[in-house]
């Protein structure tokens, strides 16, 4: 290849703003992007991991006062949360693929039907939230589960300070599901800027794939604490 002809190709490389300046060329950037989300989701994992041993551990030993106290959870309205972000995750799909076939219109409509579910799903979080104030199982000084049979024996009642465990855990790892959410809108946000502004292209739209990424793993911790949290012992 002639000397003018590479030379050309290293301006075109630096005069590409989506390149940064250490960065060699644009698929090494998307790859090492791909590579530090991936790094940060294995965290992400682990953290994740630790609070459903902790969860497994004290489901196996109270068992039938975790069971107890997640049948007091609004199992509707959990099911309706799966729905709403499994339909996120549909949306999510749609946006990086508009952005890969240069769809503009597109992007902007599923980035924006993406945050919308997003704050559907806060809203009903938050609607039970509320519930459990009401009801007094939120633990603290004010905590109230007396007399709750355990499923299966209606003459046993479940022990109050273990269905209070059982909700401490429950807060837990809902509430920082629930700032995972919100950290995404913020991030979905930023990208509904920035497909507005037209800036992503099918050449460099690598923060969307990386924004889906980060979506999806949301979504998918939500599956496990779906099951975990809100099905066990509802047998009739």
């Amino acid at each position: 290849m002639p000397d003018s002809t590479v030379v050309g190709l290293h301006n075109e490389e630096q005069h590409n703003p989506a390149l940064l300046h250490h960065f060699a060329e644009p698929q090494q950037q998307r790859d090492a992007a791909s590579l530090g989300m991936w790094v940060f989701l294995a965290t992400e994992v682990m953290f994740f991991g630790g609070l459903f041993c902790a969860y497994l551990i004290y489901r196996l030993k109270y068992f039938g006062d975790f069971g107890a106290a997640s049948k007091t959870l609004d199992v509707r309205l959990g099911a309706t949360n799966t729905a709403v972000l499994i339909c996120s995750s549909l949306t999510v799909v749609l946006a990086v693929w508009a952005a890969q076939t240069a769809r503009r219109t597109l992007l902007i409509v599923s980035i924006g039907l993406t945050m919308v579910l997003g704050l559907v799903f806060l809203g009903i979080k938050g609607v039970e939230y509320n519930d459990k104030f009401v009801e007094h199982h939120v633990p603290g000084a004010s905590f109230s589960f007396e007399k709750v049979p355990i499923p299966g024996h209606p003459n046993q009642y479940a022990d109050p300070h273990h269905a209070q465990l059982f909700f401490s855990l429950y807060f837990v790892m809902t509430g920082l599901h629930a700032l995972h959410m919100i950290i995404g809108l913020g991030i979905f946000l930023w990208l509904l800027i920035m497909a507005w502004k037209g800036r992503f292209t099918p050449e460099w739209h690598t923060p969307v794939e990386i924004g889906g990424l980060y979506w999806h793993f949301v979504d998918i911790i939500w599956i496990y604490l779906f099951p975990l949290l809100y099905l066990i012992d509802r047998h009739p």
